[in-house]
């Protein structure tokens, strides 16, 4: 990847451009980031850089954590998490990654783990129909037939059933960034991202940026010899019947 940090989630509100046009926006704080960590193809097997986001008590820190936080000269860090750069070894411990790596109109994934619904029934899970409300129906928020019972006597695999909703990491593709607030380290997306507030937010440049995608190509014209021949020919006779006449 070629532009990471880490971010927490603030909320959502709304900004109006010169037109006058509303854009939901969601506000992440992101960063600073301080560098906890090179890692090394040599020494580790493969390259990226550990970074760490939000001040923790020393108290609530274990051991191992609190060498190595100490040994790069970094105070005790609430999430530590890892940055496989392409340019890893342009880092340097202690360094900061901030929100001014990106800019207005810069396209990112957001990763989050979503907000957890708990037990679910299958309407809400997976939007199934519910049945007539009426008194004489008996079928209202059931799920629904489950399969035949004689051929095939099982049922199939992926069968939308009643279970835990919610609580999964989530990743949201191609948002759009509105608004950089370099001072206080904020990021305006348009859009939603998963997960409640003050969750742990992965922001990276977008890996499927559709803007590459949809960009004029230029189109290749083929051009037939024979017909191509045959005008050229009519433009020479009638260049001819011309200087003749």
């Amino acid at each position: 990847m070629k532009k990471a940090i880490l971010a927490t989630k603030v909320g959502m509100t709304q900004i109006f451009n010169e037109d006058g046009v509303l854009t939901p926006v969601t506000v992440l704080q992101a960063g600073p980031c301080v560098v906890t960590q090179i890692k090394t193809v040599e020494n580790d097997g493969y390259s990226a850089v550990q970074v760490g986001f939000g001040d923790k008590r020393e108290s609530l820190v274990n051991k191992p954590m609190k060498g190595q936080l100490s040994k790069a000269g970094v105070s005790c860090k609430r999430f530590v998490r890892e940055f496989k750069f392409e340019n890893a070894e342009d880092y340097k411990v202690a360094d900061e990654i901030k929100a001014d790596i990106f800019a207005a109109g810069d396209k990112i994934d957001a990763t989050a783990i979503s907000k957890g619904k708990g037990f679910q029934g299958a309407i809400k899970r997976h939007g199934q129909h519910r049945g007539p409300m009426a008194h004489g129906s008996k079928f209202h928020r059931h799920q629904g037939s489950n399969g035949a019972c004689s051929d095939p006597s099982r049922v199939f695999k992926g069968k939308g059933m009643p279970g835990q909703m919610g609580n999964k990491r989530i990743t949201i593709q191609n948002l759009e960034i509105v608004k950089v607030d370099v001072e206080n380290n904020l990021l305006l997306v348009k859009g939603a991202v998963p997960g409640p507030k003050k969750s742990l937010v992965f922001v990276k440049s977008a890996i499927k940026n559709m803007d590459k995608v949809n960009e004029k190509v230029e189109l290749i014209t083929y051009i037939n010899e024979e017909e191509t021949q045959a005008e050229v020919t009519e433009t020479k006779e009638d260049t001819a019947s011309q200087t003749e006449e």
